[in-house]
């Protein structure tokens, strides 16, 4: 049986170190009825891969009902690889009572545009709040009535919900700390999340490979299997030579030392902006860059150009057009 890969998954964006988003089918029941919305983001801390945001959205009289007492949704964290899998795929199904009933989407920030933002001076958590409302603007806009938005908090709980509340001020919004383990709409969230981000880990994990000889090379991209730091055991067995991309896991610094190129570093797979990537730049490893001064050292401001010199007495303004003609070279 060949291995489960959710439709979020867009190979060619993932190689070019895109960022995109993906909407599911939505059931038509979905427009007529009171709805509710979960956030949850899944690979928020790792030096390697994209950060996902998922919304989870279905009527507010199944939230509990379907999500918590049929399907056992929880946080991703505390579910195997497996279980996790099979709830994913339950979910893409259209003819299951998931898929039939509820609807999802994903915001899939590359590595490469969060190393962008943050150079810019954009902060992690401020793209976190973009994705955030991106998310359920794109699912208000297909016309999905959605009457309780609940968001797992990222910072203080107070500040984000009210940002939230006055940007969709006919929701009722939460956000709460452990809210996907608290709300089941956030933990069927934090599972299309969680899954989309280890295949695009695969993805790219088989895209490196494939186009350096200094790893490993795998013949298929199911082959790696992502694992958060408090995640379950039975992932390990599928971690590949980066580990879980976290900086905190030592085969993932060994990785980073071992495919450092020089000059370029990494490629889209690396945030570069993360203090690990940061400090093997700047390493004996990597070659030493000069970079120059906005302005040369010899170089005059453009005002000096409006004022006469002092010490020779010229008018350099109105030397400009060359010295005058005057008498005496008639």
């Amino acid at each position: 049986m060949d291995p489960f890969v959710p439709p979020s998954v867009h190979p060619s964006a993932i190689t070019n170190g895109d960022s995109y988003t993906h909407t599911s089918p939505i059931p038509p029941s979905l427009h007529r009825t009171p709805c509710t919305l979960g956030i949850d983001e899944a690979g928020r801390g790792p030096v390697l891969g994209p950060m996902v945001y998922a919304a989870y959205f279905l009527p507010t009289t199944k939230s509990s009902s379907l999500l918590r007492e049929r399907y056992k949704f929880d946080d991703s964290k505390v579910l195997t690889s497996t279980t996790r899998t099979e709830l994913m795929r339950e979910v893409c199904r259209s003819d299951s009572e998931l898929g039939m009933s509820s609807g999802w989407a994903v915001a899939v920030l590359s590595a490469r545009d969060i190393s962008a933002g943050m150079w810019k001076g954009t902060s992690l958590n401020a793209m976190a709040f973009d994705a955030t409302v991106g998310l359920i603007r794109s699912v208000c806009e297909e016309g999905v009535d959605v009457r309780e938005i609940f968001v797992d908090a990222v910072g203080p709980p107070v500040p984000y919900q009210s940002r939230l509340q006055l940007l969709f001020p006919t929701a009722r919004v939460v956000v709460a700390n452990k809210a996907d383990s608290l709300y089941p709409c956030v933990s069927a969230a934090s599972v299309c999340a969680k899954v989309t981000r280890d295949s695009v880990l695969d993805q790219l994990f088989f895209t490196t490979t494939t186009t350096n000889t200094t790893t490993t090379r795998h013949s298929n991209p199911q082959q790696l299997r992502s694992k958060d730091d408090d995640d379950d055991d039975d992932d390990a067995q599928h971690l590949p030579t980066w580990g879980s991309g976290y900086p905190s896991d030592a085969r993932c610094t060994t990785w980073l030392k071992t495919n450092l190129h020089p000059i370029f570093g990494w490629g889209s797979e690396c945030r570069f902006s993360w203090a690990t990537a940061k400090d093997l730049l700047e390493g004996d490893t990597a070659a030493k860059v000069d970079w120059p001064h906005a302005q040369a050292v010899n170089s005059r401001p453009l005002t000096e150009f409006f004022f006469s010199s002092e010490a020779d007495g010229k008018d350099e303004l109105a030397s400009w057009f060359g010295s005058s003609v005057g008498v005496k070279a008639l």
